[in-house]
């Protein structure tokens, strides 16, 4: 026991598998022992006795020469030797995998393209509308804002100008940023290519003044106006420099025997600087009109003869006449129709305008004043305008109103409303309803409005 235990030294006395492990070496011996047999025996055997030859093929019949004939194969293509073989065609590109790129995407996944696209979009137009990498303008643009100008207009002035590269987003941005209605009118110095944030903030600014404002009522005459400009502090004459001026000729409207440019000196508001010469507010009026007058339709006018002279003639009378522009086209009616019927126009401004009264009643002496203007003894048109009317007078006076108004009176209490008849007849009534008021009004005018 104890010999085995040496010879194998997985075996312990005390190790309890032991004669298992021992039984399995033995069996372990015993197959290796029958493996080594069986090869023995397999070297020992005689080799395998060789297998016999094939048997031969039985005899071809010979063939005739008509079978052989048959059965001949053409002779094959020879390659020339050196000469390579033809190259392949070039293989073309190869076809989109179906449902791949944009159109695939478009049908697959519509609503992820189309909104990616419109976020672009949206993109494109928020950086084009505050312009964030938009750097400073360059050079100097002096822009004139009109006083009135709606924000479009200043948009148009601004592309016209080169100061903003689109009118449409600068109006946008106007709005946008809440100052519609903060942009001054006036003159400004403006740069080239400037973005729409900096331009906003140079129109929200108040322009610093350098400049005097005179506003020329609607009909004022030259002595009048002579007056504002001597008040507003112009140097020289007033009444000298509105003679002539080398920006208008009179002529070239009919005014071919004019003494003054009285009727071509519109009314407006203008700027000028401080201690200007008179000279210059004549010149800015006579532009004016040379602009306005371009835009009135004088066809009618024209079709009885009339010239531009004349119309802005009777518009003086118009202006000093009708109470409100509403009843402009009516008075003007009414001078086309008594200069049709040959009848005395009997307008009391134009002899106001021969005496130099403009606020007191007419006394009789006045009225019956012997001066080409006075239109109450004689016929027809009077020399040339009484004053210098505004926009809505001329217009009236180049297309009156298709009436048969001959005669109009002031209606009492009415704001200045007139009362316009055909005949003498109504026209005596409601003169009489006018003295009575005037009357009772103390010998004033009774044109006041009632409550």
């Amino acid at each position: 026991m104890a010999d085995d235990w040496r010879t194998d030294p997985f075996s312990r006395p005390d190790d309890p598998d032991a004669e298992a492990r021992e039984q399995r070496r033995r069996e372990r011996e015993e197959r290796r022992l029958k493996r080594q047999g069986k090869d023995e025996q397999e070297a020992a055997a005689p080799p395998p006795p060789p297998s016999p030859p094939p048997a031969p093929d039985p005899p071809v019949p010979p063939r005739t020469a008509e079978e052989e004939f048959w059965d001949e194969d053409p002779e094959p293509f020879e390659e020339e030797e050196g000469e390579p073989p033809p190259p392949a065609p070039p293989r073309g590109p190869r076809p989109p995998r179906p449902g791949a790129g944009v159109l695939g995407a478009l049908r697959h996944h519509p609503f992820r393209v189309v909104g990616a696209v419109l976020g672009l979009l949206l993109l494109w137009f928020l950086v084009a509308l505050f312009q964030p990498f938009h750097g400073e303008g360059s050079g100097r643009v002096v822009v004139q804002i009109p006083k009135g100008s709606s924000v479009s207009e200043v948009g148009d002035i601004l592309g016209e100008k080169g100061v903003v590269s689109s009118s449409t987003l600068f109006q946008v941005r106007v709005t946008i940023s809440g100052k519609r209605s903060d942009l001054y009118p006036g003159r400004f110095v403006m740069e080239n290519d400037m973005s729409y944030g900096d331009a906003i903030e140079t129109l929200s600014t108040a322009p610093l003044k350098k400049v005097s404002t005179l506003t020329i009522p609607e009909g004022y005459t030259r002595e009048q106006i002579a007056s504002l400009a001597e008040e507003s502090g112009l140097e020289g004459s007033y009444m000298d420099a509105s003679i002539s001026s080398k920006y208008l000729n009179p002529a070239k409207y009919g005014g071919k025997g004019a003494e003054s440019l009285e009727g071509f000196l519109f009314p407006d508001t203008f700027e000028l600087k401080p201690g200007a010469p008179a000279a210059d507010l004549v010149q800015l009026q006579v532009e004016d009109f040379k602009r306005r007058i371009e835009g009135v339709d004088m066809s009618y006018a024209k079709s009885k003869n009339l010239t531009v002279y004349d119309v802005v003639t009777i518009a003086s009378m118009v202006q000093a006449e009708s109470g409100t522009p509403s009843q402009d086209p009516l008075v003007a009616a009414v001078i086309y129709n008594r200069l049709k019927a040959g009848m005395t126009l009997g307008i009391d401004a134009t002899v106001r305008y021969a005496v130099g009264n403009f606020d007191s009643p007419l006394t009789e002496s006045e009225l019956a004043t012997d001066s080409p203007y006075n239109t109450r003894i004689n016929p027809g048109l009077p020399p040339g305008p009484i004053g210098n009317p505004g926009l809505a007078a001329i217009e009236a006076a180049a297309q009156p109103a298709k009436e048969d108004f001959l005669f109009y009176v002031t209606k009492p209490g009415a704001c200045n409303e007139l009362e316009f008849s055909k005949t003498e007849a109504e026209f005596e009534a409601d003169a009489a309803a006018y003295d009575e008021a005037r009357e009772a009004a103390g010998g004033n005018s009774p044109d006041t409005c009632e409550e």
